[in-house]
């Protein structure tokens, strides 16, 4: 089993040998903000669903991250578009999903809401895609219903990386936020913020060149910040998916995300940005020997979001792994 301390140094390392799609790609609309939705009462939870329009015959669910929405995906569903179409997600307590009253956001809850909605909708297996926590949710739903994935991909997933750092901060101030004396001050100048300035800080926490991102989308974001202040249950979402989140990396075998990895067999691509603040890269090359079938790509000068900072070049390495696995070679 590969170890963190045995992975390349980085900026760049890879599998040898990836596959990758060199036909055309759909050229990306930026001032598309977002694909339409609706909210969907097909599984046990009603979810809020952006539906993105592709070949019938194939079928590819995308699962957001913790703080994301649905539209983390615009992009690069617009570009798998060639070959599927594309269902994406709002998770409870996130985007436009209201949470049920007892609704608990652990990652088995979150897991459960999307399998319920994959049972209902009845257009399985699909291609499964997540990102940072949705990753990990993804990897459950792989893991424990296979018949339900046709491949997974992982996006930066959130696999167990318990390190202190105020890098993975989007503001400092949060620790002060919890400390007596100074704490007061700390939690008003945070309250004060703008939805422009949490925009620019997510940016920076998540990107590694934010200043390549194109305005709509920052646009995008801040709008998606102003809303989600108009909703009663925003905070406790995000707060309590937090701590879901968290013990699910203190769990111990066979709970393990670790443990999950190991079971899952579907074809599965692990994309890292090698400049990744929030998961440690240093868990890729790990997180990919651990799946029966995955392989890893990691891409330079890429933060945690690399399906929104480097959707084409996601794009072609998925395409590429379906391809590959369609001849079984992959």
């Amino acid at each position: 089993m590969t170890t963190d301390s045995e992975i390349p140094r980085l900026p760049a390392w890879h599998e040898a040998g990836l596959p990758t799609y060199d036909g055309e790609l759909p050229p990306l609309d930026h001032e598309l903000a977002s694909w339409p939705g609706r909210v969907s009462t097909a599984g046990p939870v009603p979810l809020h669903v952006r539906e993105v329009p592709g070949p019938a015959e194939e079928t590819g669910l995308f699962v957001h991250g913790l703080g994301g929405s649905s539209t983390n995906w615009t992009d690069l569903a617009a570009l798998l578009s060639v070959r599927m179409n594309g269902l994406l997600v709002d998770l409870p307590g996130f985007g436009h999903t209201q949470p049920p009253r007892t609704y608990d956001f652990t990652l088995r809850s979150h897991a459960e809401a999307v399998i319920g909605y994959l049972e209902a909708i009845g257009r399985g297996p699909v291609h499964l895609f997540g990102n940072s926590m949705g990753g990990a949710i993804s990897m459950m739903i792989a893991a424990e219903r296979p018949e339900l994935v046709r491949s997974l991909t992982l996006v930066a997933p959130a696999m167990p990386d318990l390190r202190p750092s105020l890098d993975r901060m989007a503001d400092p101030r949060i620790v002060l936020a919890f400390l007596p004396v100074v704490g007061r001050p700390a939690r008003r100048a945070l309250a004060a913020l703008s939805d422009r300035e949490r925009t620019l800080q997510l940016i920076r926490l998540c990107f590694a060149q934010p200043h390549l991102i194109p305005p709509q989308r920052l646009a995008a974001t801040e709008a998606e910040f102003t809303a989600r202040r108009g909703m009663p249950w925003a905070r406790r979402a995000l707060d309590r998916s937090t701590v879901g989140l968290i013990r699910a990396w203190l769990a111990r075998k066979p709970a393990s995300l670790w443990t999950v990895a190991a079971r899952v067999g579907v074809p599965t691509l692990v994309v890292w940005g090698a400049d990744d603040k929030l998961v440690s890269v240093r868990k890729a090359a790990r997180t990919a020997s651990l799946l029966r079938n995955g392989r890893l790509l990691v891409l330079p000068d890429c933060g945690h979001v690399p399906q929104m900072e480097c959707p084409e070049q996601v794009a072609r390495a998925t395409l590429g792994m379906l391809a590959a696995a369609d001849t079984g070679q992959w």
